[in-house]
């Protein structure tokens, strides 16, 4: 059946079609009537048929350029979701974080509620194949926001690989570097796409959009002899829900966070260095009081992450733990009122 959508209710074609032909008949003019209506249908079903809509803009928005976009309109950097696929209402006001299964390593992929993307590290450099194959699967081809929280192979081995792979926006990036190989091929990769880092520190806010903010909480100091802690810390917030992404940051960065006085609470944590010993200390976990968190870690890693002592932190807080090791890629789902696991790989 044909339909209408009028002031933001979907009305059936025939029912339009019905009022505007009572309207004619109290006026006396039937025929006419009926002539009228029947051309206001045929109208209606020739736009629906060629995919035409009514466009609805809410009150005071402008238009630029005479394009027919709306004004600030976000690029997706995504294809439309298929009919069944689990992504199907993806930028339509959901949340997703996935934690990739990438071995010893981080890689966070974000679809934003406004349908835009965010990635945060991309796994050590065996794992970059694997981390474009996801992104291409759900759909990716820009990357809008993307965060190498500090320079270590496990965290940014697979970037050059993502950066080559997909249209990137906006790079972010603590000031702080190594020689090592991989992180040279980071800079050569962003180079070649004539890609320029902002500086991700404490108080630096990633334009994300209505109803979403994010903003890194760390690092707060600038020189930090471990580069763990030079990891940058970023708090995302949707509507009531909050995540917290905190790299390999260690000890001495959650103080500063801490004695900043900084909110840290939140709902998700992704724990620190891959549930070290040496981050995640009860005193910053008491602060963020979360329900949910994941450990990025490898199978039989040599650094027998995740240690146990942090296992029993966790547990003692009644924190409900997901391991990718055990887990496989974590994907949890957020319309800012709850937070659920929605889906994992093993």
């Amino acid at each position: 059946m044909s339909s209408l959508r009028v002031n933001g209710k979907v009305m059936p074609g025939k029912l339009i079609g019905k009022s505007l032909l009572g309207l004619f008949q109290r006026c006396g003019c039937r025929i006419l009537a009926r002539l009228v209506a029947l051309l206001l249908l045929a109208v209606l079903s020739i736009a629906l048929i060629t995919g035409c809509a009514l466009p609805e803009q809410p009150p005071g928005a402008e238009t630029s350029g005479g394009q027919g976009e709306m004004a600030g309109s976000p690029s997706t950097g995504q294809e439309p979701a298929a009919a069944g696929d689990e992504s199907s209402d993806a930028g339509e006001g959901v949340l997703r974080a996935h934690f990739l299964d990438v071995g010893q390593g981080d890689a966070i992929f974000l679809e934003l509620p406004d349908g835009r993307v965010m990635l945060i590290d991309a796994g050590p450099n065996e794992a970059g194949t694997k981390v474009v194959s996801y992104l291409r699967e759900h759909g990716v081809k820009r990357i809008d926001f993307l965060i190498a929280t500090h320079p270590h192979a496990d965290h940014i081995g697979g970037m050059d690989a993502v950066i080559r792979s997909f249209d990137i926006g906006a790079v972010y990036m603590p000031r702080v570097a190594t020689g090592t190989k991989t992180f040279e091929e980071v800079l050569l990769a962003l180079k070649e796409k004539g890609l320029k880092a902002k500086e991700a520190k404490s108080g630096v806010s990633i334009p994300v959009g209505e109803g979403l903010a994010a903003e890194f909480i760390a690092p707060r100091g600038s020189g930090y002899e471990d580069l763990n802690n030079w990891s940058s810390v970023l708090r995302v917030c949707y509507g009531d829900v909050a995540l917290l992404f905190t790299g390999d940051a260690e000890a001495e960065s959650e103080m500063e966070m801490l004695e900043a006085g900084i909110p840290l609470r939140a709902d998700l944590l992704k724990v620190a260095h891959h549930g070290s010993s040496s981050s995640t200390t009860p005193r910053f976990l008491q602060a963020v009081r979360p329900k949910y968190a994941v450990i990025s870690v490898g199978a039989g890693n040599d650094y027998g992450h995740p240690h146990k002592e942090t296992l029993k932190n966790l547990e003692k807080a009644g924190v409900q733990v997901y391991r990718t090791d055990r887990c496989g890629t974590v994907v949890f789902r957020s319309d800012g009122r709850t937070l659920a696991v929605e889906s994992r790989e093993k």
